[in-house]
């Protein structure tokens, strides 16, 4: 292996494209959870698929790590060169190519994020319905298989995504799937690299699915006594076909976390957020039936509102929760999970995880994507302090297991990166080993974001 050669041969074809800034090194070794700071060597800016060809052809030459960067909003240091060699910052291919508003869907860089995706959407009437929270790139999304609030109506990045050029690690280009509705024709490739979290190819571009912007929209809130009693709302809803775009569970400390950090009162008992999408008629009846489902269960204050500052106050609150909880103690890290087990076993797994955090002493405020099993915690902790962060992952380590026992998965969205990868054997058998065959003949000098997700002998 030889980084500096590959660094300098980098240089002499892409000029200011690629930097050695210690500045911009250390803002591509960051992560938003808690591992460890790692700087890559260098940094590079593609602006073509043309250029991360030849960015992967000159580091094959020189078996340089290449580890793609989206927005560094990922949770698992996916994105951390842990071998060293290159991040490859995808931002400078932002563009939005094509728009088919007959077809419902688009056809965008990798560098785009959604946020910018559906401002360029606002005056066909269409819009791009999958919402991790976060202002993240759609490459990005589509490597860790994102999802959040709007999945239980519109699925995750693996529904959304139809097809994607991809540069391999040889540098050879290859486009996956369609823009037709179906196909049967051959191995699924697009599925296939949504989720590899950059370990088999490169994404340059993606085609992806659009939804209609509904008639009426309304937001709701409720408060409950127990997490029980919420979560089996939630059920109730779901086994009755209620059609919501979004309904989140809020714990009676991720409420207090909210309350404090935008100055809200609302009753620091556990929450549902929801959300209805449709014609105003049905919205309104919708809404209607929830409320009835949640007096049923000892629900109190079901509000609901159609006009859009409401919403959007409540939605704001949902998408920054990450923030208001890791404020409730500044300086703190925090140690994130995101379980997703069969919707009958959700009380269970949620009281189960309550209560190993209150038992090791923590504080560890829970949320969730409740439609559809996904929920989690942010165990926060001091990073000074070794003997809160061994018990932070020691809870965490404990949830993953329960977890599989209820037949769930250890990552509803956020992925495998470095985090999750000790669960995979477990979760998936010899699955994982083919996992890493596919890998060792995609890329059988392990250079792309080496290290993550599987293992290659």
């Amino acid at each position: 292996m030889s980084i500096d050669k590959a660094i300098a041969a980098l240089k002499a074809s892409l000029g200011d494209q690629v930097t050695t800034a210690s500045s911009v090194r250390n803002l591509h070794g960051q992560n938003e959870s808690y591992f460890a700071p790692t700087l890559p060597d260098a940094v590079v800016f593609p602006r073509s698929t043309a250029d991360v060809q030849a960015i992967v052809r000159i580091c094959a030459a020189e078996n340089c790590p290449i580890v793609a960067w989206g927005t560094g909003t990922s949770l698992e240091g996916h994105a951390l060169a842990i071998q060293g060699g290159i991040s490859l910052d995808m931002s400078q291919m932002n563009a939005v190519l094509e728009i088919h508003t007959e077809d419902l869907d688009a056809v965008v860089q990798p560098g785009v994020t959604r946020e910018q995706l559906n401002e360029d959407l606002r005056a066909t009437g269409l819009f791009f319905p999958v919402d991790p929270g976060a202002n993240a790139s759609l490459g990005g999304m589509a490597a860790t298989r994102a999802s959040g609030t709007t999945a239980v109506r519109y699925g995750t990045m693996r529904e959304n995504v139809m097809a994607m050029e991809v540069v391999l690690a040889d540098g050879r280009v290859i486009r996956t799937g369609s823009r037709a509705r179906k196909s049967s024709a051959g191995y699924d490739l697009t599925k296939l690299m949504v989720g590899s979290e950059g370990t088999l190819g490169i994404i340059t571009e993606l085609t992806v699915r659009l939804q209609g912007q509904p008639e009426a929209i309304s937001a709701a809130t409720c408060a409950f006594e127990s997490i029980e009693e919420t979560v089996n709302a939630v059920i109730q809803a779901i086994q009755m076909g209620l059609p919501m775009a979004r309904i989140e569970f809020i714990d009676e400390v991720s409420v207090q976390c909210l309350n404090r950090y935008f100055k809200t009162d609302m009753p620091e008992t556990p929450h549902l957020f929801l959300e209805f999408h449709g014609s105003r008629a049905s919205v309104a009846e919708q809404a209607e039936m929830m409320g009835s489902i949640a007096d049923e269960f000892g629900g109190r204050g079901f509000d609901w509102s159609d006009k859009p500052e409401d919403r959007n106050r409540l939605w704001h609150m949902r998408h920054n929760a990450f923030y208001a909880q890791k404020a409730m103690r500044p300086g703190c890290y925090a140690v994130t999970t995101d379980i997703c087990v069969p919707i009958s076993k959700l009380a269970e797994a949620l009281t189960g995880a309550r209560a190993a955090i209150d038992a090791a002493g923590l504080t560890g405020p829970m949320l969730g994507h409740v439609g559809d099993g996904n929920y989690h915690a942010a165990i926060l902790v001091d990073p000074e302090d070794a003997s809160e962060m061994d018990r932070a992952k020691e809870v965490a380590h404990q949830m993953a297991v329960h977890a599989l026992a209820l037949g769930g998965t250890v990552t509803g969205e956020h992925g495998v990166g470095l985090g999750k990868k000790r669960y995979m054997a477990e979760e998936h058998g010899d699955g994982w080993q083919v996992m890493g065959l596919l890998k060792k003949s995609l890329d059988p000098q392990n250079i792309l974001n080496p290290g993550k997700t599987v293992e290659v002998n």
